[in-house]
């Protein structure tokens, strides 16, 4: 199976020769791990026995992500397996882990710099400080930062998506920071984080009920159709004048304009006109897009 393209095609594969060890099982560590690979990177996987739990829920997902990855199943509990552990990272370059502290220093990976000096690790944590313990999933960091209108469920892990970007960034400045100090070093990731920075479009006004990004604008909001909804997404002048000469001013217009035609119909006129303007596809499950 071809793996998700995380990069342009056409981009180059800056990190051929680099050798990734990843521990991360669920979303961050592996969406991470799965860029890093896209980049050229080689990455070995080490699994626990019962794998990761990813794999029993949304296993086409799971597949993707580690279709160019090697998968090593180690009980990192048992001693003799813990020492092929050590052996993985004595040719790594970088190592990710998804675990609270208490469990890092378990394996004793917490003294990295002393046995692995030239290892970069990018530690994806929940919490950090005096709260770095404290248990947590995505759904709780959202909750946290006002990014969820309940009782929906979000459709989008923001938290782990976010999380897995900043995982990747601190993965290659740290192999950039070796090439110049000789060593390698820690990164810490700390998803309660990333969740606040996707709160603040929020916290700032731009987003949520009756704000600018939030359906206050006539010309960017969602419009129910004859056999559907589209998103308008005219927000420059240009394209605000646009949608006032082809199809409406006013919410209420609007409205009542979209009802009288199919989705199909209006993306061909945005196609047309020049207008950013899409169907607003129903959510599956279970179902991949090729």
């Amino acid at each position: 199976m071809k793996s998700v393209a995380l990069m342009s095609a056409s981009a180059p594969e800056p990190l051929i020769g680099i050798r990734v060890v990843s521990l991360a099982s669920n979303l961050p560590g592996p969406i991470a791990a799965a860029q890093l690979a896209s980049m050229g990177a080689q990455v070995t996987k080490i699994e626990p026995p019962a794998g990761d739990p990813l794999a029993a829920v949304a296993r086409a997902w799971y597949d993707e992500l580690v279709a160019d990855q090697e998968i090593v199943v180690l009980d990192l509990k048992q001693s003799e397996q813990r020492g092929r552990l050590d052996n993985y990272l004595a040719d790594a370059d970088a190592l990710i882990t998804a675990m609270r502290p208490s469990a890092l220093n378990r394996l004793d990976l917490h003294r990295l710099s002393e046995t692995h000096p030239a290892l970069v690790h990018v530690e994806i944590v929940g919490h950090d400080g005096d709260a770095a313990e404290v248990p947590g999933h995505d759904l709780t960091y959202q909750a946290a930062h006002g990014t969820l209108c309940p009782p929906t469920m979000p459709l989008v892990p923001v938290a782990d998506l976010l999380g897995a970007e900043r995982a990747v960034s601190a993965a290659v400045a740290g192999l950039l920071s070796r090439t110049r100090v000789g060593r390698g070093g820690g990164y810490k990731i700390v998803l309660d984080h990333a969740a606040q920075m996707a709160g603040a479009a929020v916290r700032h006004g731009l987003m949520g009920p009756a704000t600018p990004l939030g359906g206050a604008l006539p010309t960017y909001r969602i419009y129910p159709t004859l056999d559907g909804y589209v998103a308008l997404g005219a927000l420059e002048p240009h394209f605000a004048a646009r949608v006032s000469e082809h199809i409406g001013r006013t919410i209420e217009e609007l409205e009542s304009t979209f009802k009288t035609r199919t989705t199909s119909y209006w993306e061909a006129i945005g196609r047309e006109h020049d207008i950013p303007l899409a169907e607003v596809k129903t959510p599956t499950s279970g179902v991949t897009n090729d």
